[in-house]
């Protein structure tokens, strides 16, 4: 069952705190999950939250700091020494020991290197701050058990468990030659049913796939995702195997890659949190409501362009807001279509097929809503036949031109090497605002001659 923080822990923890009841304040959490202990940190006051982190042995508050928000982890950490730091990179695995570290700056980043007790562990951190955070280098693990292909199966098991004994868990085992180059992985079915004296190059399994340190995070996670892999290899520019990928390392990814579309599809240009600093959250919102702005001021301008029709027939107005909405609703909903299908690669055809089935969709559905507007607008609201022709004509255009511009302003952002993302957002929204409006009175223009 989850966790779930009560009003009750948290006074009972700041009366431990408060007594300085250290013994009682461990057991009381000991045999909480490291995720829930950083929850109720986040809950307490930074000194509280300080205080109970270094009650707690290293072991424990290690996984803390990986779950706390970045403020707070930030913070914590500023209270620590050098050495106090290391002892926590220490307990941890190395892709998690190296983003840790990678939030420090330069000066103390170099000493809590040098506090390291392992030396090894060190050397691995070190490797891994060299690649670009958003790539397979950057989020892989060191930690592995791989085996030579020339080894039979009683020196491999005798290997495996010498490289287990620093492993929380083994997913795969891999193969290699004597210069370290990925040959292949070993089935443990494979290995236990197999005589001690076979060759392990006998059994092992040629294919796999496996990553280069420079293969983009979305890409990893995309080929995970497809072939169902709980944990990935990655190997350096001449195929020697360097480090793995789990599942729990791509699921930040993919969640991280979501926020971003969600963020951008909302109108918000940076990674902000609701609760970053007000300076902070303007700055990621302002951008795209200025340029909401602006297009307001280009719709208005449109609208005075054909003030004499309003002013001659002024039911048109009426249903400038519907035609406005309409255009916008149908351009976020083809886009996020065209973005859903990038961003899992399933987009098939060409162009132009894309297309005419764009239009064929958009039409069918625009022709369904033209219906039952016109028979809206002319039994409901009394609206003359001529004025309800104009708006169903204009509607089934709009819908029809809001979708191609739906569908092709990602591709075309894609195309260019621009997140597709942001066409689901105000841009596409306040575009087919415009379009719509303008398509709107000049068809009115056309059909009535004014």
């Amino acid at each position: 069952m989850e966790f779930k923080i009560s009003k009750e822990l948290i006074q009972e923890l700041e009366q431990l705190i408060q007594s300085k009841n250290d013994v009682k304040l461990e057991l009381l959490l000991n045999d909480m999950h490291h995720a829930d202990i950083a929850e109720i940190l986040d809950e307490l006051e930074f000194d509280e939250a300080t205080y109970i982190f270094k009650v707690l042995d290293s072991e424990k508050t290690a996984e803390i700091l990986l779950e706390l928000e970045d403020d707070l982890r930030e913070n914590i950490l500023s209270r620590l020494s050098p050495k106090e730091i290391a002892e926590e990179l220490d307990e941890l695995e190395t892709n998690d020991a190296a983003d840790i570290i990678a939030e420090l700056s330069q000066d103390i980043k170099a000493e809590v290197i040098s506090e390291l007790q392992d030396v090894e562990h060190a050397k691995d951190i070190v490797e891994l701050l060299r690649y670009d955070e958003d790539t397979a280098g950057g989020i892989m693990h060191k930690e592995l058990v791989k085996v030579n292909e020339n080894w039979n199966v009683l020196t491999c098991v005798k290997e495996m468990r010498i490289q287990a004994e620093n492993i929380s868990r083994v997913h795969s085992i891999y193969v290699v030659d004597d210069d370290g180059r990925l040959k292949g992985r070993l089935s443990l079915k494979d290995l236990l049913t197999t005589s001690t004296r076979t060759a392990i190059s006998d059994v092992y399994i040629r294919k796999l796939n496996f990553v280069n340190v420079d293969t983009e995070d979305v890409e990893v996670a995309r080929i995970m995702q497809k072939y169902d892999l709980e944990a990935i290899p990655v190997v350096d520019e001449l195929g020697r195997l360097v480090g793995r990928i789990t599942i729990d390392d791509i699921v930040d990814v993919i969640k991280d890659e979501a926020d971003k579309d969600y963020q951008l599809a909302a109108g918000i240009s940076q990674d902000v949190e609701a609760d970053d600093s007000i300076m902070e959250l303007t700055k990621a919102r302002l951008p795209w409501l200025v340029l909401a702005l602006l297009g307001g001021f280009i719709t208005v301008r449109v609208l005075g362009l054909f003030e004499g029709a309003m002013l001659e027939h002024g039911k048109l107005f009426f249903f400038t807001p519907l035609i406005a909405a309409m255009a916008g609703n149908v351009g976020v909903q083809s886009s996020a279509i065209i973005v859903q299908g990038l961003a899992n690669n399933t987009l098939s055809g060409s162009l132009f097929n894309r297309l005419v089935k764009e239009i064929s969709l958009s039409l069918l559905n625009g022709l369904i809503l033209a219906s039952i507007l016109f028979l809206g607008s002319h039994f409901l609201l009394n609206v003359e036949v001529i004025i309800g022709v104009i708006v169903t004509i204009a509607l089934v255009s709009v819908i029809i031109i809001a979708s191609l511009i739906g569908t092709f302003i990602p591709l075309l952002l894609d195309k260019f090497g621009i997140d597709p993302a942001l066409a689901t957002g105000p841009f596409i929204t306040t575009s087919n605002d415009i379009c719509g409006i303008l398509i709107y009175f000049s068809i009115a223009k056309l059909v009535l001659g004014f």
